[in-house]
């Protein structure tokens, strides 16, 4: 997938994510001018014990709420999938493959590693793999022998180490880690933590409306759904972000609406059915006899009606990035690209995912509309006759 983007390989334990974390992340996209930084975290690092006081999953929810609505961050769960003790190597080697980045992918290193670098696997090969970035976690640093860049950050003198230790000691912890990151800790009451009776800690706001509510939703999307499934919302949410910024778009836009567009996915029959309807449309034959085509149309009420989303745009893209509509407009295709061929989808086409920085728009998404119909017809799916003629209706009005 060429995502057209300078990327950077940020990997740890995450255990839990802290303000360090995220802090020395801003120094890379600041002062390295790279576009968006990725957190791996590992399922267990090979100089590590496996990770304490929080699974696999709560590390991954933490993180993903902790850069929520912020598209210069994202995360990818490789390592947690694979299982098992982790080599950076490999990881560079999916990524790459994966990502396809714009050059070499940086790749995170603090200067407290420096001194067992050599002890990895297949050192020199992560050399010619990434462009190492070192960055400073303590004063001293000890020579490293290969090329890397330096980072000038400032040094935040936290670990994860040590915030487990202030919670499971009762001790003040709340203002080392990401709000998010805070509630989720207090509510499964992880490493160790006991509730403190009257002890407030401010949020943190939004800088804009349109940046809460998406903050809102994203974290609502998070606690809805399926943790894979939030992660395939995030990354169409993503792609939608990094498209509008392509083709001319309201990138928040193409955000909001990639994020949204599973909300309902998840919910059961009779209330998918209540909400949906509440659009003032009817239940078609198909959506009778497949019940969850109706999310689409029942997240876009509940964008509209819970969070005030009015914008037709919006609720036009979410409405129909499941069926498609035969007067999409340019937002709305960018969705149903996005949730068709975003990063974490298996078996898409690689044609598909290199037209990404080289199609224009309409071109994209005929050809995604095309592959989603073959792939219909391969599975012998019944395509109803109405199905046939929306889609023909489609093909029809796109290309005038």
């Amino acid at each position: 997938m060429k995502c057209f983007k300078k990327l950077a390989i940020f990997g740890g334990s995450f255990n839990p994510v802290h303000i360090g974390h995220l802090s020395l992340a801003e120094a890379v996209l600041d002062e390295l001018k790279y576009d968006r930084v990725i957190f791996i975290p590992a399922f267990q690092s090979p100089l590590k014990n496996s990770p304490e006081g929080a699974s696999s999953l709560d590390r991954l929810e933490m993180l993903a709420a902790s850069i929520a609505g912020d598209p210069r961050f994202s995360f990818d769960n490789c390592e947690i999938r694979r299982r098992g003790i982790s080599y950076t190597v490999d990881t560079l080697k999916d990524f790459i493959d994966r990502y396809e980045p714009d050059g070499k992918p940086g790749l995170i290193l603090g200067n407290d590693l420096v001194s067992t670098f050599d002890k990895w696997q297949a050192p020199g090969e992560i050399a010619e793999l990434a462009d190492i970035i070192i960055a400073r976690r303590e004063e001293a640093q000890e020579s490293f022998p290969y090329p890397h860049k330096a980072l000038n950050n400032e040094i935040i003198d936290v670990s994860s180490r040590s915030i487990r230790e202030k919670i499971n000691n009762s001790e003040y912890w709340q203002n080392l880690v990401p709000q998010a990151a805070r509630l989720i800790i207090e509510e499964r009451f992880l490493y160790g933590y006991t509730p403190i009776v009257n002890n407030n800690f401010p949020g943190k706001a939004g800088s804009t409306v349109v940046d809460e509510t998406i903050l809102l939703i994203e974290n609502d999307v998070r606690l809805s759904l399926d943790f894979n499934r939030f992660i395939h919302s995030r990354n169409t949410a993503l792609l939608a972000w990094d498209l509008c910024l392509r083709f001319g778009l309201d990138e928040k836009k193409g955000y909001l609406a990639g994020i949204a567009h599973d909300l309902c996915k998840e919910m059961e029959d009779e209330e998918l059915i209540a909400l949906a309807l509440a659009d003032g449309g009817r239940q078609t034959k198909l959506e009778q006899k497949k019940i969850g085509l109706l999310h689409a149309r029942a997240a876009a009420v509940l964008v509209e009606k819970k969070y005030g989303i009015t914008d037709r745009d919006i609720l036009d893209a979410i409405r129909y990035h499941t069926t498609g509509s035969s007067d999409m407009c340019p937002l709305a295709k960018i969705v149903y690209v996005a949730d068709k061929i975003e990063i974490s989808r298996v078996g898409v086409d690689p044609y598909l995912r290199k037209l990404i920085s080289s199609a224009d728009l309409d071109t994209l998404f005929h050809a995604v509309l095309d592959d989603t119909v073959a792939v219909l017809k391969s599975r012998h799916l019944d395509l109803s006759y109405g199905t046939k003629r929306l889609l023909t209706a489609i093909h029809k009005r796109n290309q005038k």
